[in-house]
């Protein structure tokens, strides 16, 4: 590592997971269908015609995913409910056995010394929310206002930190105008009213956890961002990286904040938003953390045969590149934890994801040798104490992910773990990757603060 600052002794080390990308199990306990389940039906939508049917199989195998969790030594574990465990048709009272089973997970991790870092939505929409009109729908906001409160009923009094939607640009761009994931739409009215219902959903929800919990909450939400640079210095590229950093940046943080929706862009899409009186105060309602999602800054030229937005993302010429073809660049992270705190007068940050693909190639006992992932964490992990040092508010970093697993229409080919997977046989084996994170964080427990 570089000589980096050093981080307080208190930051919390953790790693991230979402409950459909490991989980399996679709219909055990109860559970009942989500967009997700739907989309990876639909012929073509996903790699290989792969599903989430079996995942890691962690459902199941709860035990082992905690046992990783020891071996890695984290403060911490970023996981995500599946909402069609709690409320199978997404409305109603609660599945009592889906309960259960993240009631489990609390306690065990609590025992294990590691803090629970829930989040209320990673993507898994009930499917009969979605045939009543999904996020399009102003009800799935309130819907999901009573799907926070039973889970803050039951889990409240231990847990503590809480995020309410993963990033929702993923929910509304790129399921609702893209088409490239659930519910797997395209078409720009319905994205603008999902982008307003989801930030409606999360301003109630942060309501209603903070008047059921009684451990006091500590709340937030999570989006990726990534810095969006012009691809030359002509004025038509510099026009459309602003067009770029509103369309991923602005449109989803300027609300958090009282702001409202950036003017330009409510100007570019051409849809009149559904908002209601009492609206943008209730998205607006105070937060205790913003939670970034940071893995590619964005390269931009303008494009003016792509439709409403005239820009594409172009690749950086020289750049390292995952398997995923994203960008290598440490440094924006760094920058967009600086802007947050600045431009957004953040009270606390956490990275909440952060990681890499590569073209793992594990030996004939499991183990990866994967010496890009290993640099790709340490280099971020510096950028985020150099952000530290120049004052931003970080209070912890999550890596994704703890094990390979289902990555969304990619399906299984990109592997982001700190754990191999061995899809055949379900067993994990933890990385050097994996390996250098735990020295890392041991180390990071003996410095003192101050």
């Amino acid at each position: 590592m570089n000589n980096r600052p050093a981080l307080p002794s208190d930051f919390l080390w953790g790693a991230a997971t979402s409950a459909f990308q490991t989980e399996g199990s679709p219909s055990a306990d109860g559970r009942l269908p989500s967009i997700w389940d739907d989309f990876g039906r639909t012929p073509g939508a996903v790699e290989g015609g792969d599903t989430g049917e079996v995942a890691c199989d962690s459902y199941r195998r709860w035990p082992e995913d905690l046992d990783l969790l020891r071996q890695l030594g984290v403060t911490s574990y970023r996981f995500s409910i599946a909402w069609p465990r709690i409320q199978p048709t997404g409305r109603g009272p609660a599945n009592v056995a889906g309960l259960d089973h993240y009631d489990q997970m609390v306690d065990d991790l609590l025992e294990a010394g590691i803090r629970p870092f829930t989040t209320l939505y990673h993507w898994d929409l009930p499917s009969a929310l979605q045939h009543t009109g999904g996020w399009t729908s102003r009800e799935t906001s309130y819907r999901f206002a009573e799907y926070a409160t039973i889970v803050a009923e039951r889990l409240g009094d231990r847990v503590s930190q809480w995020v309410t939607l993963n990033e929702p640009l993923c929910s509304a761009w790129i399921g609702h105008m893209e088409g490239r994931m659930a519910p797997g739409m395209r078409d720009l009215r319905s994205a603008v009213h999902a982008s307003h219902h989801l930030l409606l959903a999360h301003g109630l929800a942060v309501q209603a956890l903070r008047s059921v919990a009684t451990k006091t909450p500590s709340v937030g939400i999570v989006n990726n961002l990534s810095p969006c640079e012009p691809a030359t210095d002509t004025p038509t590229d510099i026009e459309a990286a602003m067009r770029a950093d509103g369309h991923t940046n602005r449109w989803w943080l300027d609300p958090l904040v009282g702001r409202g929706y950036p003017v330009d862009m409510v100007e570019l899409y051409g849809i009149e938003l559904p908002v209601r009186q009492g609206d943008m105060e209730t998205i607006a309602t105070p937060l205790d953390f913003l939670g970034l999602n940071y893995y590619f800054r964005q390269k931009i030229a303008a494009d003016p045969t792509v439709a409403t937005l005239g820009f594409r993302q172009v690749p950086v010429e020289g750049a390292t590149t995952t398997a995923l073809d994203w960008e290598v660049h440490p440094a924006g992270l760094e920058e967009m934890l600086l802007r947050l705190t600045k431009d957004y007068d953040a009270p606390a940050l956490y990275v909440t994801e952060n990681g890499s693909a590569w073209t793992d190639e594990a030996d004939a006992n499991g183990y990866v040798a994967d010496h890009e992932r290993t640099a790709y964490l340490l280099d971020h992990v510096d950028a985020v104490a150099e952000a530290v040092a120049q004052g931003a508010p970080v209070r912890g970093y999550f890596a994704w992910t703890l094990l390979d697993n289902f990555e969304w229409a990619y399906g299984y080919r990109p592997r982001f773990g700190l754990a191999h997977v061995d899809y055949a046989t379900q067993r994990r084996v933890l990385k050097l990757s994996g390996q250098t994170y735990r020295d890392l964080i041991d180390r990071n427990r003996a410095v003192p603060t101050g």
